[in-house]
């Protein structure tokens, strides 16, 4: 596993086009959910604040857990286990299970499908990009973003509960 990693790494940062592409679309994935999230936080502070109040508690909360998951397992990130530069700048030691970037994207997706089903719908596609991207990135293991993926959708889908 780590051998193909490598390989796949040594390619990109070979590439400086490449190299500046993924992390301008780490960047452009990550500004589009939070951008979405507080256009609707906005707006259901003004039309609907029973939902107001599912779309920060369910997220917020989740969000806590998932820290202390992490700073609990403490797992290494992929940069620190193989010596390499990340390309997607980062010099955190560990805290890499789950991905908290990963995870916030798709536990706000999910409450979305909630609220409005294309947008979740969207915001999922962009979760399952940014996962790719934190990957070829360097900065998390393909394990990370499954984990905070599925722990997204988990959290997230209490919105149907309440």
């Amino acid at each position: 596993m780590n051998e193909e990693y490598l390989k796949k790494y040594n390619y990109i940062i070979n590439k400086p086009g490449l190299k500046k592409a993924i992390i301008v679309i780490n960047k452009i994935l990550t500004a589009i959910v939070y951008g979405a999230y507080l256009s609707a936080i906005l707006y259901l502070a003004i039309y609907n604040r029973f939902m107001l109040i599912k779309f920060i508690v369910i997220p917020g909360i989740s969000f806590l857990i998932i820290t202390i998951i992490r700073k609990k397992i403490n797992a290494p990130r992929p940069y620190e286990l193989l010596g390499i530069k990340p390309i997607i700048d980062k010099n955190t030691k560990g805290h890499s299970f789950p991905s908290r970037h990963v995870f916030s994207v798709f536990v706000i997706a999910t409450v979305f499908l909630d609220y409005c089903l294309i947008v979740g719908i969207l915001l999922i596609i962009d979760g399952i990009l940014l996962a790719y991207v934190r990957v070829i990135g360097g900065v998390h293991f393909t394990k990370d973003v499954l984990a905070g993926a599925l722990s997204g959708i988990v959290f997230g889908s209490l919105i149907f509960l309440i």
